[in-house]
């Protein structure tokens, strides 16, 4: 008798939110579920959706840690994406091997769906760490895009292809015969910023920050509330006309 009241109490109060328009808020998906249960999957569609810098600024609040990588990392085109880090290191060495960067092509093809390729080119900075021929392969293996510390070439047709890259600048080199592979899926030095295979990386027209997976669940989690408190002061800045007060009210800037 007890359970029947409840039910249909519940279900008189179900049909006066319905009747009334009261809408209940519902969290994001990151925060419906428990962190140590988030699959890689679930994580990434939330780096997706959530903005780089309240990413970055999750990370600060988190671990004080500065994760996010310079100015001098841009993209070749406006872009948003998130992914795995598959890493990937070259070291300066002039020579005439032919397989002297056959470990780089190996570490492409060995990525798949919602890998984003980080490589360290050392001095690279006028060294196109890639360019076309790279980037139409990971765009073939689903990648989400690439992060390269060095240069990238072959630019009109990246963006024609629409496969993102970030990188510190085009140059028309190469590193053939200049540059020797050095490992990959290895803990890497990207632009100043530790990277290990795994990490996820977020790009958007901010920049690139990277997240170390042990955090991921608790970054984008505090990021999203970051986010939420963000957009929902716009219209109270626009409506009071003071950005003092809005801080004071919901606490981020």
């Amino acid at each position: 008798m007890t359970k029947l009241f409840l039910r249909a109490a519940l279900a008189l109060v179900g049909l006066f939110l319905l009747i009334t328009g009261i809408v209940v808020f519902t969290p994001p998906r990151a925060f419906s579920r428990p962190a140590d249960q988030m699959s890689a999957a679930d994580l990434l569609e939330g780096y997706r959706h959530v903005e780089v810098a309240s990413v970055s600024d999750a990370i600060e609040k988190l671990t004080g840690r500065r994760m996010y990588l310079s100015h001098r990392m841009h993209p070749i085109f406006t872009s948003k994406f998130a992914g795995l880090a598959v890493t990937v290191k070259l070291k300066k060495e002039e020579n005439k091997d032919p397989d002297a960067l056959s470990g780089m092509l190996a570490a492409i093809d060995q990525g798949g769906p919602n890998s984003v390729y980080v490589m360290v080119v050392e001095d690279g900075a006028d060294i196109a760490g890639m360019g076309g021929l790279m980037g139409t392969a990971m765009q073939a293996r689903n990648y989400s895009g690439a992060v390269i510390d060095g240069g990238v070439r072959d630019t009109a047709y990246l963006r024609k292809i629409g496969f993102p890259v970030f990188a510190l600048g085009e140059v028309p080199s190469t590193s053939v015969g200049h540059y020797r592979f050095a490992g990959a899926n290895i803990p890497v030095v990207c632009d100043g910023v530790s990277v290990a295979a795994g990490d996820i990386v977020a790009a958007d027209s901010d920049g690139v920050v990277i997240v170390p997976r042990a955090n991921a669940a608790a970054v984008l989690a505090t990021a999203q509330e970051m986010d939420f408190k963000e957009h929902s002061m716009y219209a109270y800045i626009e409506k009071l006309k003071s950005i003092e007060e809005a801080v004071k009210k919901f606490g981020r800037l």
